[in-house]
This record gives C-alpha cells, structure tokens and sequence, in this order.
C-alpha cells in the first residue's frame, strides 16, 4: 500500500532547539509531550522532520549512494506520541528523495533485521529508523538509527544532529515513495525457525513447545507479536499471558525487565496459571527476561549465568563480556564452565563493542551481555535482541523438558548473594562529571586504608572494593552514571547484614562530601 507523505509544519523555532542535547549516548530521546512538570517538550514533529532529513543525508554521505537510490525502514513502539513523530520522520526521508518502508508498530531488533534480510517483495533496506524511549515515561520518545553494520555510536548520532542543527538540505527534485510492510511477521517467522532447528526433535519438528505453558507479559509494548506469531506457532499454551495489546499510557506496569514491580506481576501470572515459564520484554524488546516454574525470575545474574550456560556448551572457552555490576559467583560460574569472564562497564554499546573488538583480535567471543537485559550474540549480528535471547531460552527449555530436566538446572551451581542493594546518590554539583570522578578517587584512596578492603584490579568503570571481613563478606562497586548526575553505589554480600555493614563504613566517607544528596542512604535504614 502507498501513502502520501505528511505536510510539513512550522510552530518549531528550530534555531532555538539545543539539537546536542538531543543525544542520549548512541540513541537520540527528548520529551514529546506534555503532561510531566518541569519537562518541557523538545523533541516535536518538526524537530523529528529535520532529523529525517538529517539521516537521510548522512546515509547518502556513508554510503557514498545518492538518496534517491535508498531505502530506508521507519517502526515505533506503542507509544502515544508515536504515530505523529512516524509521519514527521517520514516526510523528512521522503522529501530528502529516499524511499521509505513503514513497518506501524514494530521492536528494534527487527527494524536493525530490515538491513540485512531480504523477503519477498522488499528490498533490504539501507538504513532503518525506530522511534522508541524504551522503558522511559509515556512523555518521551526517541530515535535509534541502524545499518547493516548495526545501531549507530555516539559520533555518528553527534555527526547528525550537527546536520540538523545546520539544516543545509539539497533539494533531490523527487520526493521518495512510502508503502507499508508486515516486516515484524518476516521477523517472527526467522524465531520460528530457530527454535525448530535448534530443538530439532523429529516427533516434535514443527511443534517443539507443545506441552508447555507459556506466559507472556508485554508490558502494553511493542512485543505482543510474540505470543501469536512464534509461542503459538510453536505449539506453546499461552494461557495467561498479559497486556499483549499496545497501549502508550503503560497501565499495567513499566515496561522493564529491572523493574521490581514489572517482574513481581509476572512472576505472579507464572504462579497463578501453574506455567513452565514465562517471558517479559521492555518496550522495544531489545531487552528481554524469563521466570522459571517455581515463579523464580531469571534476570540480571541468573540470565547472564544461563546464557553463558547456552553459549559455553556450543562455544567451549568463549569469553563472556559483561557490564561492571556483575558479582563474584558470576564469575566463578562462568570459570568454572570453562569460560572467560571480562567485566566492562555499563552500557550496551560499550559492551557490544568491546566483544566485538575481542573477535577482532583473535579472542573468542560469543556474548555480550548486560544486567539490565540488553544482550547480543556474535551468531546474530552482535544485536541487542531481546526476543533472540528468548528464542535460545525457548530452545533450552524444550531440549530440558524432553529429557525430563528442569530448564535452571544449568544454572544450579552458580553462588547467589545473600543480599544485594543499588543506592543511587544525586550529585548537587554544576559539573557533576568532574566532582563524581573527585569522589571516586576519594573512595578509592579511603578503602585502601580501610582493613579487610581491597580496590579490584583491572576494573574498567569507577572503583571496585572487595570486602573480605567475615561479617561483610562481599563488595561494592562506585561508578558515575553514563549520562546523569548520579552515582549508582552497587553493594553485594554472602551474609546477612553484610550489606549495610559495608554500607555504613561508606557512609562515614560520604557525609563529609558536601555536593552529595545522601537521602537514599536516609531511606534504606542506614546510620
């Protein structure tokens, strides 16, 4: 079907818009609507035309292809600013002279498949657009530009909003033409197929989930699909399942697998329907995570453990990347299967590429993966694709079910905390990066004269602390948030009331910094 493109509009005063602002490390996010105090709306159609254009401009200049030769693939996730920001992005690409591909509501990972599948009746496309802010408030939006290369990094989004900002277009003397796609039912169908060959059980070749009850929570995202175009056609019973349906006011709950609230309601539908297992994604599914039958959530530490699970037995001595928050029986699982574990530090991107720049040296390495559900896999484009996570889970828990084993035997070995806790402290500074690095030197110079601490080597993001005393028995981790004026505190131990003894002797350093709001360690109880 081919629509026409959206007209243009002028209530933006684009020479007012603080266009770098607009970055959020490799993705672009501003507030698109109204409705939160003190957050003002930034990213308006106008802003999303020119951005359009802005792409488009910079694709024809990486490719070296002229834009009227190039296609580009535009999808959105559930949210309510949605369909006017597709409609501007796309008049933007269109009157640049590029054709565009609309996909309606559609998840990241496929919009970053568009580049490098080809179906039927469409062309790989050069380029893809996904509007989307994740697991943000319903107000924001965003964009997340991919080739066949994968997700764009930070100087390539820095590059095109500098095109924006200076707005110097050439006028292609053609406007592209748009047609609509069912891409996400091209996309659906390759985890079909996945799943079926990877079970590959000649009774249950075209059914390999039958016998198993499935739910799955959507989140009122972009992931419903899920449900009926690959647990279905895998013959899984879906009973239960819930917030399928696209809904941008997020009623239910948040869209995010860290979420506490977000997992305790699946967990809770597990439970409830007596299934085998259950499946949760963000909003644009590129983060994903699981609960076992005992409503047990699989996520952070016991889904990075069960993949690396997955990937050592098909890929013995890979290298598992992870981000800096991992903890300690992460780590000697993941030794003792016979992998390497490289902690880096949080981020997707910065994790996917330091994997990727591993295999480029000749060191092994098959997955990247953070605690807050963004995983990639060297055998699927080093893409951050929560639904292909969840597809290799789904081949785990066939295979186990066929050999009468529970699914999270594979991770029966792995040393959990006894407690684990996340304090987030807000710097009340101007240049918030600068004072945050201040402090962190100022911990790490306070725990080296501390007894039964030690500052863990090789550590890539803040300091690191080993606590070794018999009543603390764990660590802590300081870092400075990637964008924010905040700096995350991290502390895990084996013990019970280890944590805020580790947290109370931290304390005694920080009251003495006068530009950090201690208010969180105010509320958890500490002294």
């Amino acid at each position: 079907m081919t629509i026409s493109p959206a007209p243009f509009s002028n209530s933006t005063d684009l020479a007012s818009v603080d266009w770098a602002k607009l970055q959020n490390g490799s993705d672009i996010r501003g507030v698109a609507l109204e409705g939160v105090a003190d957050e003002q709306v930034n990213l308006t159609g106008e802003v999303v035309t020119r951005l359009g254009q802005a792409f488009a401009a910079w694709l024809s200049a990486t490719l070296g292809k002229p834009a009227g030769e190039l296609t580009i693939s535009m999808g959105r996730d559930s949210r309510l600013s949605g369909p006017e920001l597709m409609r501007a992005a796309i008049a933007g690409i269109t009157r640049s002279g590029c054709d565009v591909l609309d996909f309606g509501i559609a998840s990241t990972p496929a919009m970053f498949m568009s580049t490098v599948l080809a179906d039927s009746g469409i062309p790989k496309c050069d380029g893809a657009i996904m509007l989307t802010a994740s697991h943000l408030p319903f107000n924001r939006n965003g964009l997340k530009f991919f080739t066949k290369q994968g997700g764009l990094d930070k100087k390539d989004i820095k590059a095109i909003l500098q095109l924006a900002e200076a707005g110097e277009f050439k006028s292609p003397g053609e406007v592209g033409a748009i047609a609509q796609h069912d891409f996400i039912s091209v996309y659906a169908a390759r985890l079909v197929d996945i799943v079926r060959k990877g079970v590959n059980h000649p009774e249950h070749y075209d059914l390999p989930l039958q016998g198993l009850k499935i739910v799955m929570d959507a989140g009122n995202g972009a992931g419903g699909f899920y449900c009926d175009r690959v647990l279905a056609p895998l013959g899984a019973d879906t009973t239960g399942s819930q917030f399928l349906d696209p809904n941008g006011t997020f009623p239910n709950h948040v869209p995010n697998p860290e979420n506490a609230e977000a997992m305790a309601s699946i967990c809770q539908a597990v439970l409830e329907n007596q299934a085998d297992f259950g499946i949760i994604f963000d909003t644009d599914v590129d983060r994903g995570a699981a609960v076992d039958a005992s409503g047990r959530p699989l996520n952070r530490n016991r889904l990075i453990a069960l993949m690396s699970a997955i990937v050592l037995r098909e890929h013995p001595g890979s290298t598992i990347v992870t981000d800096s928050i991992t903890s300690d029986g992460l780590a000697e699982f993941i030794q003792d299967k016979g992998g390497v574990h490289h902690r880096l530090k949080r981020g997707y991107k910065n994790v996917i590429n330091e994997s990727q720049r591993l295999n480029g040296e000749g060191q092994e390495s098959w997955l990247a993966i953070e605690t807050s559900g963004h995983g990639a896999m060297r055998e699927n484009y080093f893409l951050d694709d929560g639904a292909y996570l969840v597809t290799k889970l789904l081949v785990e828990l066939a295979k186990s079910k066929l050999d009468g084993k529970s699914v999270v035997e594979a991770i029966s070995t792995l040393k959990e905390p006894v407690e684990s806790e996340e304090i987030r402290m807000k710097i009340e500074a101007e240049d918030f990066k600068s004072y945050g690095e201040e402090v962190i030197a100022g911990v790490k110079a306070f725990a080296e004269e501390q007894a039964g601490w030690e500052v863990v080597p090789n550590n890539y993001e803040g300091v690191r602390v080993a606590c070794t005393s018999p009543e603390e028995d764990g660590w802590f981790l300081l870092r400075l948030s990637l964008h924010d004026p905040v700096m995350p505190l991290n502390i895990e131990s084996n013990v019970e009331g280890g944590v805020k003894v580790i947290g109370n002797r931290l304390l005694e350093f920080f009251q003495v910094q006068r530009k950090l709001n201690l208010s969180a360690f105010n509320a958890d109880g500490y002294k």
